[in-house]
């Protein structure tokens, strides 16, 4: 069974304006409601490529209820952990005059010592988990620590587990060895503490990362592609030029696209080249919309792949 896990989800409320104009009403031309946070992103792009899939996480109040009545209509089972305090809420505000897109990211409600044992003691209980996708945020009264105690549990019921997130925790997270990472450029930069400008600067610092106990490493570079490192094999999968019209969650559905492949079986290199089709058909969409299969399949003849 595939397993995503979304610590600090959100409702994600995207707005079309024609224009902001300042002490004065604006009128909304459109608004839309998405199920929102990264490992929910995924969830949501497994489905479309029909990989079922379980959803894990904290939700509370009537944003959480939302939340997860939305995954529910996508057809993306939920199994979350509630919680007393509300699921936060984010605003997308797309500005058409100006083709601007403006994201307001709450921080995340409290989660109380009571509601995190139940959310490991759920992980220690996770039938056949096979991967499990570890992405995102964590609400502010969180350690990072859990990160690693997440991985430490799920590596000893033998799932391999991809950790997508940021800062310390990745820092943190990557000590208890997960199976594969995804840092784009800038996390990585942060990750090694100096500058990456360079392929080969790229490369030594994914090598790094992955003589610390990591299988893969995925370095996403935006129109720059997708860099695989493993101890064997190094990939670059470049994307087609597109029309770009969103960014957000390009790499959740990047990550999607590299499990995609890896549940069918394919070698690593067709797994990049998913990951990167995937990615570049999420930025055909507005909003927090995310890729649709048809668009993946016409871009993956075009993704380009070499060795490095």
């Amino acid at each position: 069974m595939i397993y995503t896990i979304t610590l600090n989800p959100a409702l994600d409320r995207t707005i079309w304006i024609k224009n902001i104009h300042y002490d004065d009403a604006n009128r909304i031309q459109k608004e839309e409601k998405y199920a929102g946070g990264k490992g929910i992103d995924v969830s949501r792009v497994l489905g479309e490529l029909d990989i079922i899939n379980h959803a894990l996480g904290f939700l509370g109040g009537y944003a959480g209820m939302e939340v997860e009545g939305l995954l529910l209509q996508e057809g993306v089972y939920c199994d979350f952990t509630p919680i007393a305090n509300d699921t936060r809420t984010n605003i997308v505000l797309n500005i058409s005059q100006s083709e601007q897109q403006i994201l307001f990211s709450a921080s995340g409600p409290e989660i109380r010592p009571a509601e995190l044992t139940a959310f490991f003691q759920k992980l220690e209980q996770l039938p056949s988990p096979e991967y499990v996708i570890i992405s995102g945020s964590l609400p502010e009264n969180l350690s990072p620590v859990i990160y690693a105690r997440s991985i430490e549990i799920l590596k000893r019921k033998n799932a391999r587990v991809f950790l997508d997130t940021d800062g310390e925790n990745l820092r943190i997270g990557i000590t208890a060895r997960p199976t594969i990472i995804k840092p784009n450029i800038h996390e990585l930069q942060r990750l090694v503490n100096r500058d990456l400008s360079q392929l080969t600067d790229i490369l030594t610092a994914a090598e790094e990362i992955r003589r610390m106990g990591v299988e893969i490493v995925l370095v996403s570079m935006g129109a720059r592609g997708i860099l695989l490192v493993t101890s064997e094999e190094r990939y670059l999968a470049m994307p087609p030029q597109v029309t770009v019209v969103n960014t957000i969650g390009a790499g959740d559905s990047a990550v999607a696209g590299f499990i995609f492949g890896l549940v069918r079986g394919m070698p690593l290199r067709d797994c990049l080249k998913y990951a990167v089709a995937s990615g570049t058909a999420t930025t055909l969409q507005p909003g927090t919309a995310l890729a649709k299969s048809r668009d993946i399949e016409q871009i993956l003849p075009r993704v380009e792949l070499k060795s490095v």
